[in-house]
């Protein structure tokens, strides 16, 4: 599907142009104009709606629309739509389409590798490295404290001479309490 010819723009249109066109032919296939025709006109308006809509939302990211026509240059021009590994959700309750990455078509080491690295810079990926980052630092401090602690507390003594001195200190109690 060719996001351009679903809203009737040509690769060029502006953001108002796509935006008029939009509005244009939203209205004409939403779904609550059709409530009230023959099933098979309802769902083929619902089809054409989506289709709408998901162009729209493609087309007026320049993220999006970037990568959109990055693949439509280099991919290739056949029927096959060489995009659809990214479907656009539905929801009834406020007639908005979120884009999300499926499991589609476009599979192959540099989609996954591209994927991979969209989830990584992803803010939320970033935010969960952080907290990761700031844990892992935290454990650093604690366990440095802990030796500087007992240092502190036991001078010229390791851990293990502390321990033989523990053992020889029940070894002495217990034949002492015979």
């Amino acid at each position: 599907m060719d996001h351009y010819k679903v809203l009737g723009l040509h690769r060029t249109a502006t953001k108002e142009e796509i935006k008029t066109a939009f509005k244009k032919l939203a209205f004409q296939f939403h779904p609550d104009k059709h409530s009230q025709s023959p099933r098979a006109i309802r769902e083929n308006a619902t089809i054409r709606f989506k289709q709408v809509s998901e162009a729209y939302e493609v087309l007026m990211d320049d993220r999006k629309r970037a990568d959109y026509n990055f693949r439509r240059s280099s991919g290739n021009h056949g029927g096959n739509n060489h995009y659809s590994h990214y479907s656009y959700g539905y929801s009834r309750s406020g007639s908005r389409y979120d884009y999300k990455p499926g499991s589609g078509a476009g599979g192959g080491l540099a989609s996954n590798f591209e994927m991979a690295l969209r989830i990584l810079t992803g803010r939320s990926s970033l935010l969960y490295l952080g907290f990761a980052g700031a844990i892992l630092c935290g454990i650093v401090v604690i366990d440095a404290s802990r030796e500087s602690l007992w240092r502190m507390q036991n001078s010229g003594k390791s851990f293990e001479e502390a321990m033989k001195s523990i053992e020889k200190a029940k070894a002495y109690r217990e034949d002492n309490m015979k």
